[in-house]
């Protein structure tokens, strides 16, 4: 166990590798309940979501979901989002743990002057994962929803394990899953009986280690790695996710728009090590016969689907990385392209 925002969390069971495989072959469950909920209701929450966030919340219909993101006047990443639109007045904020108070905060102060209410929702909820290539198989039979029919980024309220549910097609793993948000009451029926039928599957409890390399692989951002105040969503790859387009004014519009003309300051690239050797984050990445400055490691880790270390690193734009700089020694990488892992569909 660990210490994460206020939680204990699992940081493994039997071990991360083993847990990390089992979901890219099986399935995985994961306790995610520190994660932050937070609830936009009234007639101007679309409204006030498109001011506050950088996406186009009003674009999205009742029961499906968007990656978005919350940035600050200068255009800085404050928190990465899963909004789900629960109904026509209804919106889900999912904020990472660390951000929650602050995500809160900022969505309270601007939605001040629109017509809806902003609700921390945290104690409310718990979130419980099931990850991996049997996640259908094992869900299938604990709940009424038609699986087939909920599609990636949607959801829809049901019951898992007879207890009410909104089940999500969502995960941080980069494979087919779903996320079970329940009363934190239910969870511990939910969690176990979800644990007991995917047995026979291969489905095993999995910690937080292994959620690092599994998103690592599929190459999503980590807040306070890849993502952060200092960075633009530009930086990150994701500036698909700014809506410019969208009906007046947001929070970062010009900021993000200024970047967007001139180009980013980084670029987030993916590393393969020629060495055994393990990357970390704040490592230096080196290009030009191995001794010149180029970026840094955000996150590096032993990929255990692919065998060798991997990383994603901030570089400095029409330069190639050839190293990284691991403890004074320049160690071989090869810049390869995102994600390093991706699902058969």
């Amino acid at each position: 166990m660990t210490g994460f925002a206020g939680f204990w969390m699992p940081l493994r069971y039997s071990g991360e590798t083993a847990e990390h495989n089992a979901v890219r072959r099986a399935a995985g469950l994961f306790d995610l309940s520190h994660m932050g909920e937070i609830i936009l209701a009234g007639a101007e929450a679309a409204a006030a979501l498109d001011y506050a966030l950088v996406g186009e919340l009003s674009a999205v219909t009742p029961g499906r979901a968007r990656y978005t993101m919350i940035c600050a006047e200068d255009g800085g990443v404050l928190d990465d989002l899963v909004v789900y639109r629960r109904s026509d007045r209804e919106y889900l904020v999912i904020a990472n743990a660390a951000n929650t108070a602050r995500v809160f905060a900022e969505l309270t102060t601007r939605s001040g002057r629109y017509d809806c209410s902003v609700t921390d929702a945290t104690s409310d909820y718990a979130l419980i994962a099931l990850q991996g290539p049997a996640a259908v198989q094992v869900l299938t039979p604990l709940t009424e929803l038609d699986l087939a029919t909920i599609k990636y980024y949607a959801g829809a309220d049901g019951s898992v394990a007879g207890r009410p549910a909104w089940v999500s097609r969502t995960g941080y793993t980069g494979e087919d899953g779903f996320e079970v948000y329940c009363a934190p009451d239910d969870a511990p029926h939910v969690w176990n009986t979800l644990l007991a039928a995917g047995v026979p599957a291969g489905l095993v409890p999995a910690g937080l280690a292994a959620r690092d390399t599994l998103r690592l692989e599929a190459g999503m951002p980590l807040y306070g790695n890849e993502l952060g105040p200092d960075v633009t969503p530009f930086e990150a790859n994701l500036g698909r996710v700014v809506k410019f387009g969208k009906p007046g004014d947001f929070v970062g519009r010009a900021a993000l728009a200024e970047r967007a003309t001139t180009g980013p300051l980084h670029i987030l690239t993916g590393l393969t090590i020629q060495s055994r050797r393990v990357p970390r984050h704040g490592y230096p990445v080196l290009a030009d016969g191995r001794d010149v400055p180029a970026g840094y490691v955000t996150s590096g880790a032993p990929s255990p689907t692919l065998g060798v270390p991997i990383a994603m690193a901030y570089v400095v734009p029409d330069v190639v990385p050839t190293a990284v700089d691991i403890r004074g020694e320049a160690v071989p990488a090869i810049v390869t392209e995102l994600p390093f892992y991706r699902r058969r569909h």
